[in-house]
């Protein structure tokens, strides 16, 4: 005989949970009801026919035969009872019900005698009992239609519709929690093979809904880090081909022609490289988290504008008060000098200045330059890996295409916000809000 295997989904062990307490509370409240309602009901009705049956039948005994026949009438039109002289010829029988056995003991109390009711199954059911009555015996009956009870059936049908209701409730109740959490099971299984599902569906309830969104969001922030990985090595292959196809070519110089604008040449080279992969790499692995603390940002902006001035650029600031804030002083740092230093390549040798205010309790960096801009449209583009306006992949022309990927990154990491804008007369704004 195969032995009950219980199943091992969700689906199937919630709905067997679910199926069973449904199950197990419409029983307990049956059995409360009987007990509580039902039993003493079934009790105090056969007690009140019992009492009507002996009245009945010491009336019957003490009418004078004549005026029998009418009470006998009356018994029967409006109470639905029948009354026989000493028996009669009925076939009885027996049947065990727990109404009769009320019904017994109900009448054994008003009589003093122990008392048997039987069934006379012809046709439809009826109920006799011989009762004493002084020296004789009165059959007295009544049909069953009159007890109009049936509790068997009444159980049957209550918990068999019952029990389909709770299973098909428990299934629906049930299928609407799992069912996400198996589009869930396929999307989780599809992005771990390196696949990308479609986003889910941000229904259902409110926690259903919170779980497919942040989903849906970790499946981008996925797609782009593929995304972005493809693109770091193709740079890598890309920018890394120029430098050393320059250092070939001097090593072949150098060793016909030995010179020190030779030997510098290959230096920057190696220089070039070097800080390329150390983009790449920032890049690649993400950035360190730094310790925040207390900073005067007027401070450290002032010192980035210093720093850019011994460049020779031409480069202002405007600081309203000191602002004090809580930063990772490095990152900003970084980010601000990205920023600052794409302001003064793409400003177009026009001035460029720098803004420090704090208001509503967030601090915001402004740098603004004068050059022709970018297009509205591409205001997020550049802030992809390797993504460069101008179309050559010349360092000098345009960098390597990670400095504003990077602080954006950065940024991110801090909770902080990196956006560009254009200008309403001329140039761009890149703006830093802590």
């Amino acid at each position: 005989m195969p032995r009950f295997q219980w199943p091992s989904t969700l689906f199937g062990k919630t709905a067997i949970t679910v199926g069973a307490a449904f199950v197990s509370m419409q029983l307990l409240v049956l059995g409360v009801a009987f007990v509580t309602i039902l039993y003493p009901l079934a009790q105090r009705s056969a007690d009140d026919l019992a009492a009507l049956i002996v009245l009945s039948a010491q009336t019957w005994v003490e009418l004078p035969p004549e005026t029998r026949r009418d009470f006998k009438n009356e018994l029967s039109a409006n109470h639905d009872i029948w009354i026989m002289d000493d028996g009669g010829p009925v076939s009885l029988g027996e049947r065990t019900l727990p109404y009769l056995k009320m019904m017994e003991e109900a009448l054994e109390r008003r009589l003093g005698k122990p008392t048997r009711v039987r069934i006379a199954e012809t046709g439809e059911p009826w109920f006799w009992a011989d009762l004493p009555i002084g020296d004789s015996y009165v059959r007295i009956g009544f049909p069953q239609k009159r007890i109009g009870a049936q509790p068997v059936l009444a159980f049957a049908l209550v918990f068999g519709i019952g029990t389909l209701i709770s299973l098909i409730t428990s299934l629906l109740l049930v299928r609407r929690i799992t069912r996400p959490l198996s589009q869930l099971t396929d999307a989780v299984t599809r992005v771990g093979g390196g696949g990308m599902p479609d986003a889910l569906p941000e229904t259902g309830s409110m926690e259903q809904a919170t779980l497919a969104r942040t989903f849906n969001r970790m499946a981008l922030q996925v797609r782009e880090l593929l995304d972005n990985r493809t693109t770091l090595l193709a740079g890598v292959s890309h920018d890394l081909r120029t430098p050393l196809a320059r250092l070939r070519l001097a090593l072949e110089m150098v060793s016909e022609n030995p010179s020190t604008a030779l030997l510098s040449r290959m230096r920057r080279d190696i220089d070039l490289m070097n800080g390329l992969l150390g983009e790449f790499l920032d890049l690649a692995r993400g950035l360190q988290d730094e310790e925040t603390q207390q900073v005067d940002v007027t401070g450290l902006v002032r010192n980035a504008v210093e720093d850019a001035r011994n460049t020779h650029a031409s480069i202002e600031y405007v600081f309203a008060e000191p602002c004090l804030d809580e930063c990772a002083p490095r990152a900003l740092r970084r980010i601000l000098d990205n920023i600052i230093q794409n302001a003064i390549r793409y400003g177009e040798g026009g001035a460029v200045t720098v803004h420090c205010e704090r208001e509503g309790g967030k601090t915001t960096i402004r740098v603004l330059d004068e050059g022709q801009g970018i297009a509205e449209d591409q205001l997020e583009a550049v802030f992809r890996p390797f993504y460069r306006i101008e179309s050559s992949r010349s360092i000098s022309t345009g960098g390597s295409g990670l400095g504003l990927a990077i602080a954006r990154q950065l940024a991110e990491a801090y909770g902080w916000r990196l956006e560009l804008r254009r200008r309403e007369c001329r140039g761009m704004e890149a703006r830093i809000t802590l």
